[in-house]
Order: C-alpha cells, then sequence, then structure tokens
C-alpha cells in the first residue's frame, strides 16, 4: 500500500475552494493508496523563533532524530506522494504552509548536506502535487506566482521526483458563474490526476 500525504492548509475550511480541489482529489485516489492528512490550520507547528531555533539544533548535534520534534520531517520523508492544497495568498504560500517546510527541513531526514556542502534530497515521493485556487486573475506561469516556483525547488532539494499544480484563478474578479466553470475545470483536472497515480 502506498501512501499519501495530504498537506491540508485550507485555512477557510469547508468554505475554501481549494478545499473542493482536494476533496475532488481525493475522491478519485486509486485503491492502492493509504492518506494521511495533516491539518495546517489546527496542527501543533510553530516559528523557529530563537529558543525553537536553539532547542531544535541541540537535538540534532546530540543526533537526537528519535524526538518527537523531527515526526513531521518523518512523515513527509516516508510519504509516497505530497499532496498540498493551499490558496494562493501574498503572491506565494500562506505562512502556515511555509511554517510548516520550515519544521520538515532536517538534516539527516529529510535532506543530508555532506562537508563539501552538497545537498541530498532523502525523501523517497515520486512527486509533490500543488492544489490551489487564486482570486486574483494571475494564471500559471506567471511572475506574479511564487507559490509554484517555491515549492518546486523545494521538491528538488528533498530529493521528490516531480512537482505538479492544478489551479483555478481570476476567482474574486470573473462573475461567479465564471468563476464556477473554472472550479469545475480544475476539480476534473484534479480527478484526472489522481487517475493517473
Amino acid at each position: 500500500m502506498k501512501k499519501l500525504l495530504f498537506v491540508d492548509c485550507c485555512i477557510r475550511g469547508e468554505v475554501s475552494r481549494t478545499k473542493q480541489l482536494a476533496e475532488a482529489f481525493l475522491s478519485a485516489l486509486p485503491s492502492g493508496y493509504e492518506s494521511e492528512r495533516i491539518d495546517l490550520g489546527t496542527a501543533d507547528i510553530f516559528p523557529l523563533d530563537r529558543a525553537r531555533y536553539f532547542a531544535r539544533e541541540k537535538l540534532l548535534d546530540e543526533g537526537k532524530l528519535g524526538d518527537p520534534l523531527f515526526d513531521y520531517a518523518k512523515q513527509l520523508a516516508a510519504a509516497d506522494v505530497v499532496l498540498i492544497a493551499a490558496p494562493f495568498w501574498d503572491m506565494g504560500i500562506p505562512a502556515r504552509l511555509k511554517t510548516y517546510l520550515e519544521n520538515v527541513s532536517i538534516a539527516g531526514i529529510t535532506f543530508s548536506c555532506d562537508e563539501e556542502g552538497n545537498f541530498e534530497g532523502l525523501c523517497k515521493a515520486e512527486r509533490m502535487i500543488l492544489l490551489t485556487t487564486r482570486g486574483m486573475d494571475i494564471p500559471d506561469g506567471s511572475e506574479m506566482e511564487q507559490a509554484t516556483p517555491y515549492l518546486r525547488a523545494i521538491c528538488k532539494f528533498f530529493g521528490i521526483g516531480g512537482f505538479e499544480t492544478v489551479s483555478a484563478w481570476g476567482m474574486d474578479v470573473v462573475p461567479p458563474a465564471e468563476a464556477e466553470k473554472r472550479l469545475l475545470l480544475a476539480q476534473e483536472s484534479a480527478l484526472e490526476l489522481a487517475k493517473s497515480l
């Protein structure tokens, strides 16, 4: 059985359009997969302030990778597919998602670094998939859209095989009927992507 890690950053919960994309994807998940969800709206994850940073560094220096502080990183490293559902915020990703990625970026678990400074990703995932909606009229590939380039770089850093995005954009600047049409098209793309796993 393969494992899909669903990183749910749909802060608005059930009224989230991005959540609707995620539900479409998960409804078509092949039977050979089991999904595990982490809700970033409620997860016990905090930014690395000075105290947390030095506490983490002390654990790493002592080789204590079994500490619960590293559980999220181990969960990510063990996943076969990583599904992220996150709205487009401030030209990129919500702070909660950035905080999660900061917390799972652990030498010896999600990546390694040798004495010459060469990095190698340690995650076994074949791919990372971003499901997102954008209220602004910013299409995929726009220089104003920085979520995709950032997450693609994270994939490379962590050793994740590939990266794909399914999106609907312009949702707050088009008439409601057009927004619904765009969301339905994105849901169909999410369904097809899930079936292809």
